[in-house]
């Protein structure tokens, strides 16, 4: 218990110093290293399996930040590069100014942004069908429909927490999470998807939306949020119409390369942004009249994109996962678990318990795969004791551990966004967190309504 103490002290000490202003990155990467020396002082070990100790407590520290650097840095640190690259590309040569005009035009006889906000979020998750990671959606999101958000009255804060929360349900019934899921409730994939987590999750999606409405509305009144809508008849447009396409490029990419529209040929996220900004550089040198020098100097801004999103988001990424293997690796999960193996109450509260268990796991780790696929374990053998169907456990848990992510400060879309978007990540999970808890109520209301309590 005394790891879970410590887990918990840390974590509001972590949450105490970024209120107070004090650089994330920094106090994430230095809770995260006195987590881990903490760990090797109280004899467990550091570094998780998949990383060689070096044989000193200290230097096993350092050794895990330096995983982080290469793991985070190099893989989704570098589709986050990639896509703020291309995001200041785009804005560099006009093209977003362009998508806003066009846009504007027809969406102008909605005089509500809040309206438009809902509808956007409705397209964000929708895009999670074909995009499986938060972060990586989040950010696609954010060098997407975040510039054309913002330009049409949505305030900067509400349009970042449309871009993080997307991912919060799932909706992909064949996302790994569910297919665990299914296997764990000795149910066959199609019918636990479609049958049971479907339902629950259109009804989640609904009432989020609704709330995201209100709550967005609430706050920005009671905030006097600024609002950044663009005066069309000012705004500066010296790109062709045609450049409209150019922002939206990732995201046709991720429909057109999945290997199911064209057979055969599927890119990851990586390869489709990199062709989205060749694509975009040609398009720009033919429509500057082949004038190389000026196609490649303007190229630069999104080399440039790329170094302030290593500075701003990237090393913030890295810092949340020294924080996270911490926390695990002191044993403040394990605890968790612990006491979710010891419950002994009827069904629907061992459900209430393992879905706020999971919930917080989440939240203090930041992660959405690893409180899931750690719970989850505990599900088929505590649903045999009591003659419960593991389903009834598994679906709350299942979203609950989405949930939990988007309201966590240090989970890797939270961060993301938060950097892109140059606003606080407890700002953004402040405006998560209404629509979140109201989700979360509807999941457990749906699977209690929905998902036979016994097999």
């Amino acid at each position: 218990m005394l790891e879970l103490l410590i887990g918990l002290v840390i974590t509001i000490i972590v949450g105490y110093f970024i209120i107070k202003g004090y650089r994330a990155a920094g106090v994430l990467l230095t809770a995260g290293i006195s987590l881990l020396l903490l760990t090797g002082f109280l004899g467990h070990t550091v570094l998780p399996a998949k990383v060689a100790s070096t044989g000193n407590t200290f230097t096993d520290a350092l050794e895990f930040v330096k995983y982080m650097l290469q793991y985070r840095g190099g893989g989704l640190g570098l589709q986050i590069m990639l896509l703020c690259g291309f995001a200041s590309y785009m804005t560099h040569i006009g093209a977003n100014n362009v998508v806003v005009k066009q846009f504007s035009k027809p969406l102008s006889f909605i005089k509500s942004p809040y309206i438009l906000l809902v509808a956007a979020y409705i397209v964000a998750c929708l895009m999670s069908l074909a995009v499986s990671s938060a972060t990586g959606l989040g950010v696609l999101l954010m060098a997407t429909l975040f510039p054309m958000m913002t330009a049409m009255g949505i305030s900067r804060p509400a349009a970042v927490a449309v871009c993080a929360s997307p991912a919060a349900i799932i909706l992909s019934p064949t996302s790994g999470d569910v297919v665990v899921a299914a296997a764990k409730s000795n149910m066959p994939l199609d019918v636990f998807a479609f049958n049971t987590v479907l339902p629950v999750s259109f009804c989640a999606i609904i009432v989020m939306a609704a709330a995201a409405f209100f709550w967005n509305k609430y706050l920005d009144k009671k905030e006097n949020t600024p609002m950044e809508k663009v005066d069309l008849s000012e705004m500066k447009v010296d790109a062709p119409a045609f450049y409209a396409l150019l922002p939206f490029l990732p995201i046709f990419g991720v429909f057109v390369f999945n290997g199911r529209t064209i057979p055969g040929l599927s890119l990851d996220i990586y390869t489709i942004v990199v062709l989205s900004i060749f694509i975009g550089a040609v398009v720009h040198y033919i429509t500057r009249r082949f004038d190389g020098k000026q196609a490649l100097e303007d190229l630069e801004s999104c080399y440039a994109g790329m170094a302030d999103a290593f500075k701003g988001v990237v090393m913030l990424l890295v810092a949340a996962g020294v924080f996270a293997q911490g926390l695990m690796s002191i044993g403040a999960i394990d605890h968790l678990i612990h006491l979710a193996d010891h419950a002994g109450a009827g069904a629907i509260a061992l459900m209430l318990l393992l879905t706020g268990l999971t919930v917080a796991a989440a939240i203090a780790t930041g992660s959405g795969n690893a409180p899931f696929y750690a719970f989850v374990e505990l599900a088929p053998a505590l649903a045999a004791k009591m003659g419960v169907n593991p389903a009834f456990l598994i679906i709350p848990m299942l979203q609950a551990s989405n949930l939990g992510r988007t309201i966590s400060p240090v989970s890797g879309v939270i961060v993301a966004t938060s950097g892109m978007g140059k606003i606080s990540p407890f700002e953004v999970v402040k405006r998560t967190s209404v629509p979140v808890l109201c989700g979360l109520a509807t999941v457990i209301i749906g699977t209690i309504y929905l998902v036979p309590m016994t097999v």
